[in-house]
């Protein structure tokens, strides 16, 4: 049988009833947009794996586009990937691929479009100072040594300032000024771990440049010196 509330019980009935009356307006909206912004964020985070997994299925056409040599696909692919998935970084990766066949089948104007749109559109700073050094090297295969010198990234990460600095030598090579080539493969040679097979390649340009001594041999001299 049902009792009736005791004073006490009643008291804080009445007051959970006033302090609800007078906040619980306020702690439902509260309430709305904590969990409205919860699903929002995970509505958001949803949205990019989404864009990530169909960019990254565009990408794989790409690929198979590059490697059959189908410049024309290529082209299409990228520039559905651009439009639908430009901020995604499987987009500035396609730039660089769909620059690379377009180059290699002589669409220098393609190739070009390409990078530049990575430089100002790619999200990570590496694409971007990649896709300046391979213009840079579009360039100097045209012959237009300024606009190459000036496409090198200005302040690279330092693990591209080796790469940078052995790119202006072959633009300052090819321009004909052989001292200011020799300082830039200098540069790019103490830029790079010893541990690195392509520095032996800027060492090679080095020496065909007249260097007075392969740095590599003049390192070793030093040591065995040294060791006397």
């Amino acid at each position: 049988m049902a009792t009736h509330l005791d004073l006490q019980e009643q008291e804080q009935l009445d007051s959970i009833k006033h302090f609800w009356k007078q906040y619980g307006n306020l702690i439902t909206w509260v309430l709305i947009i904590a969990l409205g912004g919860f699903a929002a964020f995970n509505g958001w985070q949803w949205m990019q794996r989404d864009r990530s997994v169909k960019a990254s299925v565009l990408f794989d056409e790409l690929d198979k586009a590059v490697i059959a040599g189908d410049t024309d696909k290529a082209a299409r692919v990228f520039s559905d990937m651009k439009d639908r998935y430009g901020s995604t970084a499987f987009a500035g990766q396609a730039g660089l691929l769909a620059a690379k066949v377009q180059f290699e089948k002589g669409q220098n104007d393609a190739a070009r479009a390409s990078l530049e749109w990575v430089i100002g559109n790619a999200g990570d700073k590496e694409y971007a100072v990649l896709a300046r050094l391979r213009l840079a090297g579009v360039l100097l295969d045209e012959k237009k040594y300024d606009e190459a010198l000036k496409a090198l990234p200005t302040d690279p990460p330092q693990s591209f300032a080796g790469l940078t600095a052995d790119r202006r030598g072959d633009i300052l090579t090819a321009q004909g000024k052989p001292a200011e080539a020799r300082a830039a493969y200098q540069a790019a040679f103490d830029a790079m771990p010893p541990t690195l097979d392509y520095r032996r390649l800027v060492e090679a340009k080095l020496t065909a440049l007249g260097a007075a001594e392969a740095p590599a041999a003049a390192a070793s001299a030093a040591a065995t010196g040294a060791s006397k």
